[in-house]
């Protein structure tokens, strides 16, 4: 990609970190902008929108108008010398190979799922073309903060996880690894609001298509199924292969995840609760929820935070977990932020302390 020493950089101290988005103009894209707006040590420097190159900010994003912040660019009109580090929110099967042409002074969190799966051959299986950045495959860091949190401070280029897998993994992976419940058996029963789509109009998401109702979609074939399967693999230390059934619901944020496994023998409720207690106690953003509590998306929504809950089944020996998010912020922009952070060295919480909207 060429550069432009042209390119006219926001900065506001020279001490801050100085941040390009690369796909301002999604939903991905507008909520690191939201976030970025309250962060103390970040400055955004540089925004690409291919279509929108030419325009500012308050046309793209209206709530973002008092946000100061450059206008809109091309990538080829990016001077990556005058960068820190890139969040990457393009489509899809397209960021490969731009973060192949990047600086490697550059600190990249990549929102894509294109360095999600470390099997390339597995990439390919699932999302129909052959991987085309292999050799950076190796250095890419899955970045489920809570689990990978000395991986991530380390790394230049994070993988940042999918909406749908956090909730499961962040949930399953503690009991997984201690053998608490059963490996083999595991449904996860999730809906998500629309903005998980995507900004771009498509006929399926069009109101008068979604609204009034539910319907399941990419059922027992939905791109995020390997990559949760992949992260309780290596949580139970053998292959897991689960049930996983994603549902769209007529709300613009957040994600409910309904999880039923089996306990292992002599294994208990309080057992998995124990677990997850202390797994979690000092997370800020993850946080076991009362006995008797069900996690729901209005207790997280605008916020970084993820829910769990845990009840018994009426099914003797088998449990139901439940997990609550934020598709925009936890499920992708709030947890690409929570990571950048651990890698330019500043709090993890930076940015992000913002409470839940409600009602």
């Amino acid at each position: 990609m060429q550069t432009n020493s042209n390119v006219k950089v926001m900065t506001e101290s020279n001490n801050k970190i100085r941040i390009g988005i690369l796909g301002a103009s999604g939903y991905t894209g507008g909520e690191l902008l939201r976030l970025l707006a309250g962060h103390d040590d970040m400055t955004v420097a540089m925004l690409s929108a291919e279509r929108r190159a030419g325009r500012s900010l308050a046309e793209v994003f209206p709530h973002l108008a008092a946000m100061q912040a450059p206008d809109l660019i091309s990538i080829d009109a990016f001077d990556y010398a005058a960068l820190d580090a890139v969040f990457c929110c393009l489509p899809h099967g397209t960021t490969q190979e731009a973060i192949a042409g990047l600086p490697t002074h550059l600190k990249i969190v990549d929102l894509s799922a294109d360095f999600r799966l470390g099997d390339p051959d597995l990439y390919a299986e699932w999302y129909g073309h052959e991987h085309r950045a292999v050799e950076l495959q190796g250095e890419a860091v899955y970045g489920l903060t809570e689990l990978k949190r000395d991986a991530v401070a380390a790394a230049r280029l994070v993988a940042n996880p999918g909406c749908y897998p956090t909730g499961p993994q962040l949930a399953l992976a503690p009991i997984l690894e201690t053998g608490r419940i059963e490996a083999e058996d595991i449904i996860i029963d999730a809906k998500s609001g629309v903005s998980g789509a995507g900004r771009e109009p498509r006929q399926g998401m069009l109101f008068s298509e979604v609204g009034e109702g539910v319907h399941a979609y990419g059922v027992a074939k939905h791109r995020h199924l390997p990559e949760i399967e992949q992260g309780l693999s290596e949580a139970a230390g053998a292959p897991v292969s689960i049930s996983f059934t994603p549902h769209l619901i007529p709300m613009n944020r957040g994600i409910l995840s309904t999880i039923y496994v089996r306990l292992a023998a002599g294994a208990t409720l309080e057992d998995v609760r124990a677990i997850l207690a202390e797994r979690y106690a000092d997370e800020p953003f993850v946080h076991l929820v009362a006995e008797g509590i069900s996690p729901a998306t209005r207790d997280v929504r605008g916020s970084n935070h993820c829910l769990i809950g845990v009840f018994a089944d009426r099914l003797k020996g088998r449990i139901i977990l439940l997990t609550a998010l934020d598709n925009l912020v936890k499920g992708a922009s709030g947890q690409a932020l929570q990571n950048m952070n651990l890698m330019c060295g500043l709090p993890e919480t930076s940015g992000l302390e913002q409470l839940s909207l409600f009602p």
